[in-house]
C-alpha cells in the first residue's frame, strides 16, 4: 500500500471517529435535556433570553463612538 494511501486512510479514520464521537456527545446532551422538567427548561430559556439581551447591550456600548474615544484617551 503506497504511503499516501495509508496517510489518507489514517486521516479518514481519525475524522470518522471524531465525527462519531461528536454525534454521540450530542445524543447524550439531548437525552439529558429530555430528562429535564418543564420548569427547568423554562428557567434555562429565560436565562438565555437575559444573556442575549446583555450581549446586545454590550455590543451597543462597544460600537458607540464615545467608547472608542474613551479607549483612545486611556491609551494616552
Amino acid at each position: 500500500m503506497p504511503g499516501t494511501t495509508m496517510i489518507f486512510l489514517i486521516v479518514l479514520i481519525a475524522v470518522g471517529f471524531g465525527t462519531v464521537r461528536e454525534i454521540y456527545a450530542k445524543r447524550l446532551e439531548m437525552k439529558k435535556l429530555d430528562g429535564m422538567s418543564q420548569a427547568e427548561k423554562q428557567a434555562m430559556q429565560e436565562e438565555i433570553k437575559q444573556l442575549q439581551s446583555r450581549v446586545a447591550v454590550l455590543e451597543q456600548i462597544v460600537t458607540e463612538d464615545g467608547y472608542q474615544v474613551a479607549r483612545e484617551i486611556n491609551k494616552l
